[in-house]
């Protein structure tokens, strides 16, 4: 089932929430919806895309928390040690920061387009900033 459909640069996603496994960080996601921002290319954490939010708070703890996500495993970092975010890896990916190592919370996977994630990737860092839209299906 999906729950939610991502488009970003030219591609289109759907995705399911983690309902189970982080039930919070899914709550205050909903609650930020419709989520419209930019999507970069990460600067430490490998082959991943990323959506900073600065100093916009979820005011979730830690749960289902990875720093080492798969392709389509969507993290939210609720703040702390780095600003809030939230990454979309491509590929091998260790989530950090300039402030070191980082576990976001896995809240959304990607069930449809993710052989897309790598040329979403791409773009974002040989063309610049993509617009990403998360909205209910």
């Amino acid at each position: 089932m999906s729950d939610l459909i991502i488009k970003a640069g030219p591609f289109e996603f759907t995705a399911r929430l983690e309902t189970a496994l982080a039930p919070l960080t899914c709550e205050a996601f909903l609650k930020a919806l419709p989520f419209r921002e930019q999507l970069l290319h990460v600067r430490w954490s490998g082959e991943s895309t990323w959506v900073p939010l600065g100093e916009r708070h979820f005011g979730v703890p830690a749960e289902n928390a990875t720093a080492y996500p798969l392709p389509g495993e969507i993290l939210l970092y609720p703040g702390g040690l780095s600003e809030a975010e939230v990454l979309m890896p491509y590929g091998r990916t260790h989530f950090a920061s300039k402030a070191g190592a980082l576990a976001g919370n896995h809240f959304l996977t990607i069930v449809a387009g993710v052989e897309h994630l790598p040329e979403l990737g791409r773009l974002a860092l040989w063309r610049g900033a993509q617009p990403i839209a998360i909205d209910r299906v």
